[in-house]
């Protein structure tokens, strides 16, 4: 069985590591966050022990706490040993740079709280020199955005030949019911006419063929996915341009069970023939 391929993260508090993290969640690696140095062996044979299923593993390690960097560089050694490709990444900035960030996010250093930042930071780079002069690959993202550091990350660690499209979510609901908080895109369909007057489809839901006939043949239904296939066709490039790995779209109507659930279908199978992964949950169709 081939050895994992290992990318372990550290560095600077406030220079990116956290965020490199979810850049390698987004390019399929397995992401563990604060995982103690001492348990990274076991660790590494649990995943190789899931029969190939688990191959690239990123790893963010905060050493800041009381661990001896000499440890954790012997064990990433004993992990070699083992077949596996390890790859230590360190990232840092610019002393300005960290200050700034820290007073925009109004957190105190988390080595010194109780002083000014710039003493924590001076402070963390002398007890981080070691670690640093073992790193593989130093990244300085002082002059780098968010989206340039994604970028450099995706060029280096993206699965060759399998570029990973974008996952739609899609939940409807029902406006009487509150709107879901974790949506990027919302769509109110409440002006499209309604099968809850009509007396032999208000029991059923827009899953039934007689719902979804009834709404979706609705002159302005017609008009509405129209609009809405062209605007996902525009907006559908410009995310994966800034490689989010999902979106997720909400479709509300009155009660959630006959527009929003009609629409919602539709849409489906319009973004599977557009080659995308789709999911769809109905987040209130059994209330009532």
């Amino acid at each position: 069985m081939a050895g994992l391929k290992l990318v372990v993260v550290s560095g600077l508090s406030g220079s990116g590591k956290s965020h490199a993290l979810k850049c390698f969640e987004d390019a399929g690696y397995f992401c563990v966050d604060n995982l103690p140095p001492a348990l990274l062996p076991t660790f590494v044979e649990l995943c190789h022990q899931q029969g190939g299923e688990i191959k690239n593993v990123a790893l963010g390690i905060d050493v800041r706490e009381r661990v001896f960097f000499s440890d954790l560089v012997g064990i990433l050694e004993r992990v070699k040993v083992l077949g596996h490709s390890v790859e230590l990444m360190f990232f840092e900035a610019r002393e300005e740079v960290l200050v700034r960030r820290f007073s925009e996010s109004r957190r105190p250093h988390p080595l010194l709280p109780h002083l000014p930042v710039l003493e924590g930071v001076r402070f963390e780079k002398e007890r981080l020199a070691e670690l640093r002069r073992h790193a593989d690959r130093i990244i300085d993202t002082s002059d780098l955005t968010v989206h340039e550091l994604r970028e450099l990350l995706a060029r280096r660690f993206g699965q060759e030949g399998t570029p990973r499209r974008l996952t739609i979510s899609l939940v409807t609901f029902g406006f009487k019911f509150g709107v879901p908080y974790d949506i990027d895109l919302l769509f109110d369909v409440r002006f499209l006419r309604n099968p809850f007057f009509v007396p032999d489809l208000k029991p059923l839901t827009g899953e039934d063929p007689r719902v979804r006939n009834y709404v979706l043949t609705d002159p302005d239904a017609v008009a509405f996915i129209g609009q809405l296939e062209g605007l996902f066709k525009f907006l559908i490039p410009l995310f994966e341009r800034e490689r989010r790995s999902y979106v997720n779209v909400g479709i509300g109507c009155t009660g959630g069970r006959h527009r929003s659930v009609a629409i919602a279908g539709r849409l489906q199978e319009s973004f599977s023939a557009f080659g995308y992964q789709v999911t769809i949950a109905h987040r209130d169709l059994n209330k009532q």
